[in-house]
């Protein structure tokens, strides 16, 4: 993250003697990004993280993409889908992936995790569609809603207890860093005025949950295409405090405000997150432009060097047809694409939109895999001939 935030008690200086009330010291863990040149905090444990009780056999989750897929357009109709399987991580379906990137769905009908997780090689985005709920990690438990990101730089020890009713995830998996915008950062980091978010709208752990009873704890862990077990006789909540600059947060999308003009904006005004390889951006309900022979439909493009992934949130998308609630579309590289025929016309006119999506570019190929193809709209490719 991009600003400061501390939670529970710590020394007054890093690497300095921190004790219990026994007079045994608390265990200080750094976590850093990009080795020591990142953002980091420093956490403050009653038991070493080192320890570890037991370590169970691997499970292969290693999902591989098509790259010798047919160039064309993509819609993924994934509208339909009311579940994906019982369990948190069982339920992950991945749809797209390249080597910086992986977008999966994930509606899963369990509530709860008797498990924490770890992703130990890659940040983590996932986007709330449909759901509440509370996601409790080292860092404190952070309260989650319908139409947030919620951003979990890796290795992050997390579970999440979702309150009842519908639950539809879009989850994101980054190899490299998730960060705010650079172009909205000032040279301190503090996100600046033209920003379409400030800092006010970023929410970390509100409350610091210390765990220091033991038992069995069990960690799954995601690393070169494998599940590992670990089981430690301890919570991996077992913190007394820390700070720094690495933490979960989430953003909502309704916190967004949008980007305007006289004639079409590009793409880029509605960027929220960059990373090596991609960026993600938000679609929200706004004006539409107020030039008096504005056109307010997209104009037609030719990706010249990126893939545009489209995830369909909500209301109905101007330059779409037959693209549902919950669906993806992909507009690959080497194409162009457009509005729909007919929704150019239509559009003139038109004051404002109230439609939600979340769109992903990629600066390289990404691929469907072997599980997105049961979705595929094989009229796709055609639609926009009369």
């Amino acid at each position: 993250m991009t600003y400061y935030h501390r939670l529970g008690e710590i020394p007054p200086k890093r690497h300095t003697q921190f004790r219990q009330p026994d007079g045994s010291l608390y265990a200080e863990e750094l976590v850093s990004s990009k080795g020591f040149s990142g953002i980091y905090s420093n956490l403050y444990h009653t038991y070493p993280p080192t320890r570890v009780k037991e370590v169970g056999q691997p499970v292969p989750a290693r999902v591989e993409p098509d790259m010798d897929y047919p160039l064309q357009q993509i819609h993924l109709n994934t509208s339909g889908v009311e579940t994906t399987g019982d369990d948190f991580l069982e339920a992950r379906k991945v749809l797209l992936k390249n080597r910086d990137v992986a977008m999966a769905i994930c509606h899963p009908t369990s509530r709860s995790m008797h498990y924490f997780y770890k992703n130990g090689e890659a940040d983590e985005v996932i986007f709330i569609h449909d759901g509440n709920g509370w996601l409790y990690s080292q860092f404190g438990k952070l309260r989650i809603r319908q139409g947030d990101y919620v951003v979990i730089p890796r290795t992050t020890i997390y579970k999440i207890e979702w309150d009842e009713g519908p639950l539809r995830l879009l989850i994101i998996e980054s190899a490299h860093p998730v960060e705010t915008v650079k172009r909205y950062r000032n040279e301190l980091g503090q996100l600046q005025e033209h920003s379409p978010y400030c800092e006010r709208d970023i929410r970390p752990p509100s409350e610091l949950v210390t765990e220091t009873d033991q038992g069995e704890y069990l960690v799954k862990i995601r690393k070169g295409g494998f599940l590992h077990h670990y089981t430690y006789d301890h919570s991996p909540m077992d913190l007394v405090g820390w700070d720094g600059y690495l933490f979960p947060y989430a953003l909502s999308i309704h916190d967004f405000e949008p980007i305007t003009g006289r004639i079409h904006q590009p793409p880029p005004v509605h960027q929220t997150f960059q990373a090596h390889g991609y960026v993600i951006c938000s679609f929200v309900p706004r004006l539409f432009d107020y030039h008096p022979k504005a056109i307010p439909a997209p104009y037609n493009h030719s990706n010249i060097d990126s893939d545009e992934v489209l995830y369909y949130v909500e209301g109905n998308f101007m330059s779409r047809k037959g693209i549902s609630r919950g669906s993806f579309t992909l507009h690959p590289g080497g194409l162009p694409h457009g509005p729909h025929p007919g929704t150019v016309e239509k559009s003139i006119g038109a004051k404002e939109t109230e439609e939600l999506a979340v769109m992903l570019d990629t600066f390289g190929p990404i691929y469907l895999t072997n599980e997105a193809k049961q979705y595929l709209d094989p009229n796709y490719p055609m639609s926009w001939t009369e």
